[in-house]
């Protein structure tokens, strides 16, 4: 697989009397249509990371590169166009009267021909399933509407990586899956890479691999199943886990022999009926 993010070596700290840089010393390669998932404790490095990668912040040492293009001063628009951020409040980030309107201004910006754009905005709206939605108030709209919306007009600019930055955390259940699911299909179609900052476990669960950051470095890189699967180093992190660790957790404290592999919440009730139908 193609490397579209490599770090090497960064480390950047937020001042000189920072006892613990904000990142120390990490390194890292995410392939090309990978779907990543960065999780730690409030203060761990993970929105830092975010921010080194896309350029808005300068690493004190080590390189940033994107898509073949080292990070620097002289390549930081370049890399910029890369890259699309979806924020936790979609709200900030609205500056169109209209849905169309607020999904063309980053095309307008960036000097789009108005034909172009027209489709553009059009292919967009329509990807994240707002098409009916073309000139509603961005205000007027649920939270997981807004949310879409702003997925959208990241969309249309056509990036290669897309960060989601806590982007689901405002949104109730049926909205989280909303925009998870948007994503997804985007990612798949378009051969995205994703980079999810997540408090949510489940959301974290559908990455190819999960990135775990503490206290600036990074800690453990592994699959769903290999972090989850080892739930007492998670757990003793302050971190979540999924529904299924936690049931097996305990159904192995009251004596039952658990499985040792990482089960989904369908592998979950699969073995729990298997067992239930043998007794």
């Amino acid at each position: 697989m193609n490397d579209i993010i490599e770090l090497r070596n960064v480390t950047f700290s937020y001042s000189e009397e920072d006892s613990i840089p904000a990142l120390n010393n990490v390194s890292l390669s995410i392939h090309q249509g990978e779907w990543i998932a960065i999780i730690g404790p409030n203060g761990s490095g993970k929105s830092t990371l975010a921010k080194t990668i896309n350029g808005l912040i300068e690493a004190h040492s080590g390189e940033v590169i994107i898509s073949g293009i080292t990070l620097n001063a002289q390549t930081v628009w370049d890399v910029r166009r890369k890259i699309g951020m979806v924020f936790q409040n979609p709200d900030n980030q609205f500056v169109g009267s209209t849905v169309q309107d607020d999904v063309a201004f980053g095309l307008e910006n960036v000097g789009i021909p108005r034909e172009e754009m027209i489709k553009r905005v059009a292919d967009a709206v329509a990807a994240v399933n707002m098409a009916d939605f073309m000139d509603k108030e961005p205000a007027r709209l649920s939270g997981g509407q807004k949310q879409r919306v702003a997925i959208a007009g990241i969309v249309a600019l056509s990036p290669e990586i897309i960060i989601l930055d806590e982007a689901t955390t405002m949104l109730d259940p049926e909205g989280r899956h909303e925009v998870i699911e948007t994503i997804q299909a985007i990612k798949e179609k378009e051969n995205l890479t994703v980079i999810s900052i997540t408090h949510d476990i489940d959301e974290a669960a559908k990455a190819n691999r999960i990135f775990v950051m503490e206290a600036g470095q990074l800690k453990q890189i592994g699959t769903p199943e290999q972090i989850f699967g080892v739930g007492k180093d998670i757990i003793d992190m302050g971190l979540d886990i999924p529904f299924p660790e936690k049931l097996k957790y305990q159904l192995q404290r009251q004596g039952l022999t658990v499985p040792a592999e990482y089960l989904t919440e369908e592998g979950m009730m699969n073995w729990l009926w298997t067992l239930l139908s043998t007794k």
